[in-house]
């Protein structure tokens, strides 16, 4: 058992060891009991099979570790009257953080009928991983909660993200030795060359090694101490080890450790707060080893569990059918002394609550981890302010993302004294054309600056660093507890978050069924340098397939946008980031974009989600369409509006109809998605039975899953990307795609009864161009004159 040493601190006394270790052993009964017990709760009579959960699911082997973590929390949350809230990453250790909630008391506050006394505890430990009840980790159902445990390597960020323009919170992070190998986990450590000790608060990570993870030994916790000390501090950190399997040793050891942590801390933010100290902080860390499955049971059927990757799930398979095992569950129980920590009613004693702390300092009350209790509204300006003016449309090209990031400048600007705003993204902001920022912040920067370097900002609110995974984490942690921001990235790398996306929407569809759990801000996404306009990056950077990811997930709380000009963008951003509960995917352009909405127009457009550009079409004298020209996003809105032009000039008697769609999810029928249209208002906007040619931003077939189950179809045809790219021209890309101008009019000339034999001339003159196009590009190296001059001229 060691300790390192450190400035002192008070050694425990008897009396408080005594009770530190009341609590510890408590929490490990109430953990085991909600594995295995479903009656009988406080052993009053011996145990029996039917005193037995049907089926044993959960996980004990890292429950004794993060129990003992809580206990030594709530002695310094209390003697020192912090805030403080803690991220528990270990990926199943439910039975421990909802055993410590109950002990507390906030989980009968917010579950009212399971009380804190016998018949409470009967319902505490039948419903964990029953059916009816609640899962076997982490989850939003816990109190105090922000992370869902279900997946492992996003912790440490969610912690940062939390801290972050939270100066007076001290968040805890507590890291599995098997989440430690992922590499999300690996990245986020360099989160500590981002936090402001004057304007953040502060990070304690608690790596707890306890050796094994579901089957293998763990990395980390077979490097040699000394090693991993050196790993750890050239990660920037100041590690304190607490090592041991004797309990009142590692108590001792752990309450200095914990108190010199919590000093040092104190000590890195008073220098820098009031004494102007500009170094970067190496803030401590505690490295805690203890055995896994630590005080359960030390052999089962002749084999080592304790202290081995047996104890990871549940070490008593057997207890209803084996009576060995039914006595060891019961001795197991037992051993922790259960008439020294409950009362003949099942209450907890003074000496098991003696550390706990008073209202919202109690880990599972805090309103940090209940975000939407803190949030404010976002001061967003009006877009009308920087809204683009259009007399004409089609006539004037603006970068939509550069637009919007005027406005996004001044939503810093409002929010510089509040500091609940960030804007997220690896390295990315000023490529995105968001750089207006710069004029209200910088980007935040601990580390060393060189004379070169150019907005980087010790007290900046745009945060960037080359891992997606960490700008995810930085963002949910940051939503989770109160504020607002904005992930921009490029469109293709969107993807390496799909499974982190996925957890954070998981979440708020269980949020959303938690009347206690107050609604937060949603996460958004700007995702640009999209598909069509990566002409020197290349195929490795061309792939729309995030928004078909985000559109399986639940209706309820997933939202995608495709604004086609700078108007709609301003538009589509003031309604998300004025939403809760959701994500949102906003997909636009970096590039010069041509002008087609005013601001007005814009709005009334978005609001709809899709309607007809009636100025675009030639439906002349109320005729019916005979084809309908359909467009979602900025390239295949231009696209289809120079094919409705081609249309008008060579096939004039052609009643032409033009629909934009700015939410995909409008294509989805109402009974699907809230935000679907019925089959009337489907059927009324692209007909039940005319051709309808629909060109997409992204994978053709996604428009078809969508809307395979409206009348007209068999009648629908999708252009869009199809897996096919490299470094070339931004017109060639369409056409290599088949979503260009000229093949657009084309599928019209195939689709539209008698065309074929009528216009004959016409397709063979697109035909004609393409293969013009593909012989210009490659003597030139610049679009055809026709398309690159091309603008709207009905």
């Amino acid at each position: 058992m060691s300790a390192d040493t450190h400035p002192a601190s008070t050694p425990l006394a008897d009396d408080e060891l005594r009770t530190l270790d009341a609590h510890w052993r408590a929490a490990n009964y109430l953990a085991v009991g909600q594995i295995y017990l479903m009656a009988n709760p406080l052993l009053t009579e011996p145990l029996r099979p039917e005193h037995i959960k049907p089926r044993l699911l959960g996980h004990w082997g890292t429950s004794p570790g993060l129990n003992l973590i809580h206990t030594h929390l709530n002695r310094i949350v209390r003697n020192r009257d912090l805030d403080a809230l803690c991220v528990w990453g270990p990926g199943h250790g439910g039975p421990a953080v909802v055993a410590n909630s109950w002990l507390e008391g906030s989980y009968t506050e917010i579950y009212p009928d399971v009380t804190r006394d016998a018949a409470g505890m009967t319902r505490l430990f039948r419903q964990f991983s029953f059916p009816g009840g609640i899962p076997s980790h982490v989850a939003p159902e816990t109190p105090g909660s922000i992370h869902e445990g279900g997946e492992l390597g996003y912790s440490l960020s969610h912690a940062y993200g939390a801290a972050f323009d939270n100066p007076d919170l001290l968040v805890a992070c507590v890291i599995g030795d098997g989440e430690a190998e992922t590499g999300p986990l690996a990245a986020s450590w360099h989160s500590n060359k981002f936090l402001d000790p004057v304007h953040d608060g502060a990070v304690l990570p608690v790596l707890h090694l306890n050796g094994y993870k579901i089957a293998n030994p763990a990395v980390l916790a077979r490097l040699p101490e000394p090693e991993l000390d050196e790993l750890l501090r050239g990660y920037g950190h100041d590690p304190i080890h607490v090592t041991g399997d004797d309990p009142n040793a590692v108590h001792r050891a752990l309450a200095e450790a914990m108190d010199t942590a919590l000093g040092r801390i104190a000590a890195l933010q008073r220098a820098a707060r009031e004494e102007g100290a500009r170094e970067r902080p190496r803030w401590p860390m505690i490295v805690l080893r203890t055995p896994k499955g630590w005080t359960g049971p030390a052999q089962v059927d002749g084999l080592p569990v304790e202290g081995t990757w047996r104890s990871h799930q549940v070490p008593l398979t057997a207890v209803r059918e084996n009576p060995d095992h039914l006595r060891r569950l019961e001795a197991w129980l037992r051993s922790y002394r259960p008439e020294e920590l409950f009362d003949d009613r099942g209450r907890p004693r003074p000496d098991v609550l003696a550390w706990i702390p008073e209202g919202s300092r109690r880990l599972g009350a805090t309103p940090y981890a209940n975000g939407g209790l803190l949030l404010r509204e976002l001061p967003l300006p009006a877009p009308d302010t920087y809204a683009v003016p259009v007399d004409k449309p089609g006539t004037t090209l603006h970068e939509p993302t550069a637009v919007l990031g005027e406005l996004l400048e001044d939503v810093m600007r409002a929010t510089a004294d509040r500091r609940d705003f960030r804007l997220v993204g690896p390295d990315e902001t000023a490529s995105n054309r968001l750089q207006a920022v710069y004029g209200a912040t910088g980007k935040a920067w601990q580390a060393q600056t060189l004379q070169v370097d150019e907005h980087l900002d010790r007290h900046g609110r745009v945060m960037e660093i080359l891992s997606e995974h960490t700008c995810q984490g930085w963002l949910e942690g940051y939503l989770l507890t109160g504020r607002h921001g904005l992930f921009s990235c490029y469109e293709a790398f969107a993807h390496i978050v799909d499974s982190m996306v996925n957890q954070h929407i998981k979440w708020l569809r269980v949020t959303r069924r938690l009347s206690w759990r107050a609604p937060i801000a949603s996460l958004n996404y700007l995702l640009t340098s999209h598909v069509w306009r990566q002409d020197h990056n290349g195929f490795s950077h061309q792939d729309p397939g995030f928004v078909d990811h985000i559109l399986n997930k639940s209706p309820e709380a997933v939202r995608v946008y495709l604004p086609p000009d700078a108007n709609t963008l301003l538009s589509v951003a003031d309604h998300a980031l004025r939403s809760r509960d959701y994500v949102n995917v906003i997909v636009a352009g970096k590039q010069p974009c041509f002008d087609w909405l005013s601001m007005d127009a814009a709005r009334v457009h978005c609001a709809r989600g899709a309607g007809i550009w009636d100025w675009a079409g030639t439906e002349n004298g109320g005729r019916e369409p005979d084809v309908v020209l359909a467009c979602a996003g900025d390239v295949p809105t231009q696209e289809v509006l120079a094919a409705a032009q081609l249309l008008r000039r060579q096939l004039p008697e052609l009643s032409v109809r033009v629909v934009n769609v700015v939410d995909i999810a409008r294509l989805m029928p109402s009974d699907e998605h809230p935000h679907g249209m019925s089959d009337f208002e489907y059927d009324g906007l692209f007909t039940p039975d005319k051709p309808v040619v629909f060109a997409y931003h992204g994978y053709p077939w996604l428009i078809h899953r969508l809307a395979y189950r409206r009348t007209g179809h068999q009648n629908l045809h999708v252009r869009g990307y199809q897996e096919i790219g490299t470094t070339t021209t931004p017109f060639d890309m369409v056409v290599r795609n088949d979503l260009d101008r000229y093949r657009l009019v084309m599928d019209v000339v195939d689709r539209v009864p008698g065309l074929a034999v009528r216009a004959a001339a016409v397709r063979q003159r697109m035909a004609d161009t393409r293969q013009r196009h593909h012989e210009w590009i490659r003597v030139h190296g610049t679009d055809l004159p026709e398309v690159a001059d091309w603008s709207w001229d009905a």
